[in-house]
């Protein structure tokens, strides 16, 4: 394999007059997603990043790959099977960073535990032929066993499953690396400063090299927003009318010593007070505690989100109902917040986004800007494959197959 290119080599390309197939607005989850799938398929990708790669909420999700149980109460079982199918082909082709992990749901009561159970034995279901293990009843000490610090007055027994766990910076730049490996340039430190048009199409894009000042015009074909929190603020370079298509929702997570929940399993609380579930999840020799789901409208024009105060009080107040020792804010070891690029469909009361669903959406402007929104990290994969598929068809692409379903990624 060839050395990947230098900064400096990357940055020549961008002074060539041969224009790009697909230019990605976007370094995280999603743009990076969009780059490999775009290369895989032959076409001459460019993807620019303002920041660090994954600098946003692709680095700071629950570190999970799977189908999401929370979305079985909302009857959202499609969105559910695509999760669990698309972790499936995570494991297979970024075994080396994605793999199983054991969550237990205590029950206090024995009604929790059936309706527990059967949820999830809906969630096998819905899995098929993508299962990694059946989940099954846990007496009162296997739960004790496997979950050494919860609480265990009440405690009647529990449910196990199997979900995948990653870690998403370095899945993120494996992403970056693998588009790399097909042939696309990927710069980061490159914000997008307008939009290029002619005769009211978009024909390409105007950058801004961060560190030295240098202005370029890049010509290309066809130009995939995927923005993620920020999409909204690239479709208004586009149309300055056009209506608001995200309701971001910040999630917060805190990093307690491994000794509050020992062991190698995972705790899911399945209801909370502000309607989400809750996770203790053992994270590189520490616990990691969340998430939140705090409405944040104003912060769509922010970088760097930071955790309220009532957010923290609120993971810690939900663990001491579940923990034999209850963290405090002096056990705290890192706090980190994201914020969550959820579609806004228009029937939906915007005041509660833990009701909004993480499905994704690929929209296309008049001018022709193709953006890619919504969706979590567990289904990059195929939101990258539709957004293609649709930048193709709008750029007159030859139309080739999506081949990453099999593809295995860098290091893997």
């Amino acid at each position: 394999m060839d050395a990947p290119a230098s900064r400096a080599e990357s940055l020549a390309t961008l002074r060539e007059a041969r224009p790009w197939d697909v230019l990605i607005i976007g370094g995280g989850a999603s743009g990076l997603g969009a780059a490999i799938d775009a290369a895989a398929r032959g076409y001459r990708t460019l993807l620019v990043e303002a920041r660090d790669f994954a600098a946003g909420t692709s680095s700071c999700s629950t570190k999970l790959i799977h189908g999401g149980v929370r979305y079985l109460r909302q009857g959202d079982f499609a969105l559910v099977r695509n999760a669990l199918r698309e972790r499936s082909y995570l494991l297979r082709n970024a075994a080396h960073l994605v793999h199983p992990l054991a969550f237990v749901i205590p029950a206090w009561n024995g009604v929790d535990r059936i309706v527990h159970a059967a949820g999830l034995k809906l969630y096998d279901v819905l899995s098929g032929g993508h299962a990694m293990a059946a989940s099954h009843s846990l007496s009162r000490q296997e739960v004790i066993a496997a979950l050494p610090g919860l609480r265990r007055a009440g405690l009647c027994g529990g449910i196990r499953y199997w979900d995948g766990q990653f870690d998403d910076a370095r899945l993120a730049i494996t992403l970056m690396r693998t588009a790399t490996d097909l042939g696309a340039t990927c710069l980061n430190y490159l914000p997008l400063t307008g939009l290029l048009k002619t005769g009211g199409r978009i024909t390409g894009a105007r950058l801004r090299d961060a560190e030295t000042g240098e202005e370029f015009e890049i010509a290309a074909r066809v130009v995939i927003n995927a923005t993620g929190v920020h999409a909204d603020r690239v479709r208004r370079l586009d149309d300055p009318a056009v209506a608001p298509l995200l309701t971001p929702s910040q999630g917060i997570h805190l990093v307690v010593d491994a000794d509050f929940l020992p062991g190698r399993q995972a705790l899911m609380i399945p209801e909370t007070e502000d309607g989400r579930v809750m996770f203790a999840i053992p994270w590189q020799g520490t616990v990691l505690l969340g998430t939140t789901d705090t409405p944040r409208p104003e912060l769509q024009q922010l970088d760097n989100p930071q955790p309220l105060v009532a957010e923290i009080d609120f993971l810690l107040r939900t663990a001491a109902k579940v923990l034999t020792r209850p963290p405090t804010r002096a056990d705290i070891r890192s706090v980190f917040a994201g914020l969550r690029p959820l579609i806004h469909p228009d029937s939906t009361d915007h005041r509660t986004t833990a009701a909004l669903s993480r499905e994704h959406a690929v929209l296309v402007s008049a001018g022709g800007l193709v953006t890619l929104a919504g969706g979590k990290w567990t289904t990059y994969r195929l939101m990258a494959e539709h957004a293609v598929a649709r930048a193709a068809e709008v750029a007159g692409l030859p139309a080739e197959p999506c081949p990453t379903r099999t593809l295995k990624l860098h290091g893997c």
